[in-house]
């Protein structure tokens, strides 16, 4: 699988801070942990944004996406608004996580545990033209759900 070079720099003091990494050989996200203090609960329906004491250095290509964790979502609703999330090639700050609970139960978010991940993804930029007409296609302008269930 090739690999790019991505430079990261560590935002936080804290001592146990953990560098984000691939947890399987074939993993396409690397975790992101929570670089907290102290405990945060989170209440049903409630958000927080959640540091994850990192700051990235990305090729101009380059998008890193950020990711719910498909095991907190499926065991405790928490996933993430704005998702993907998108981190430009040109943002320096910290990466920070918009945690939301969809559950009915409170959710405690440790010191260190790992709330979300990063998918790098190469991109195209578009160019807008213009034009009177578009190319026709079977579906034309068919929109949600015109092709079944």
């Amino acid at each position: 699988m090739p690999s790019r070079k991505i430079y990261i720099k560590k935002v936080s003091l804290n001592p146990d801070f953990k560098l984000p990494s691939y947890e399987s050989k074939g993993a396409a996200g690397m975790d992101l942990s929570a670089v907290i203090d102290t405990e945060i609960v989170l209440k049903p329906l409630e958000r927080s944004l959640i540091p994850t004491g990192i700051a990235i250095s990305l090729p101009k290509d380059l998008e890193a996406q950020i990711r719910p964790r498909s095991g907190l979502a499926i065991k405790h609703g928490i996933t993430l608004l704005n998702t993907p999330g998108t981190i430009d090639s040109d943002y320096r700050g910290e990466i920070k996580v918009i945690l939301v609970n969809l559950s009915n139960d409170n959710y405690i978010i440790k010191p260190n545990d790992r709330i979300a991940q990063v998918v790098f993804s190469q991109f195209v930029s578009g160019e807008f033209e213009i034009v009177e007409n578009l190319d026709e296609t079977d579906r034309g302008d068919s929109g949600f759900g015109s092709t079944g269930k």
